[in-house]
């Protein structure tokens, strides 16, 4: 229990910075008026938001279903991550592209083009994604049933986080900062 719980944090942190080193590095070409670790930050922010809400969720049903957290619900989390992650990363890298080639350097209106960009996409990519689990959740062997609700919850939360959490999150962000900048 205790080893597991170690190498899962450590697992955990490792892949953190490596995405923020990732995405900061992928972002690294945008116009400097923004923060390329900005946006490695705030998808850690939507990760971290993605996997609290999944826990959570879990803990409750350990409350009152006796639902064990185990190696599953770990291999459950970093998946959640990666598809989490890779659907923040869509968002963002269609804002790099609008920022890139904006005329309006108001990242409002760039994010919101973004954003509205992506949305198909990412909610088409979740339906086809949910259906499969949601198929194995109802009919799949009882044995992964818990992984299997890890994966459709944080699927749901992190398609959520990407499109309502990352990106209005780096807008707030960036404004706040120009607003400290002008005083």
């Amino acid at each position: 229990g205790k080893t597991l719980l170690h190498k899962a944090i450590i697992a955990i942190i490792f892949a953190l910075i490596m995405i923020v080193l990732y995405v900061a590095f992928a972002f690294r070409k945008i116009p400097k008026w923004v923060s390329p670790w900005r946006f490695g930050a705030t998808a850690i922010v939507a990760l971290v938001h993605d996997v609290i809400i999944v826990t959570g969720v879990f803990v409750i049903l350990g409350q009152f279903l006796d639902v064990e957290i185990n190696a599953l619900f770990i291999t459950a989390m970093l998946t959640v991550f990666g598809y989490s992650v890779n659907d923040t990363i869509v968002v963002f890298d269609k804002l790099r592209e609008n920022l890139l080639h904006a005329s309006n350097p108001d990242i409002e209106v760039i994010a919101n083009k973004a954003l509205n960009e992506t949305l198909t996409r990412s909610l088409n990519t979740s339906a086809s994604t949910l259906l499969a689990l949601l198929a194995i959740l109802f009919f799949g062997s009882p044995t992964i049933f818990y992984f299997v609700l890890a994966l459709t919850i944080g699927t749901v939360i992190g398609t959520y986080s990407s499109i309502f959490t990352a990106t209005p999150l780096l807008v707030w962000w960036h404004n706040k900062k120009k607003v400290k900048q002008s005083e």
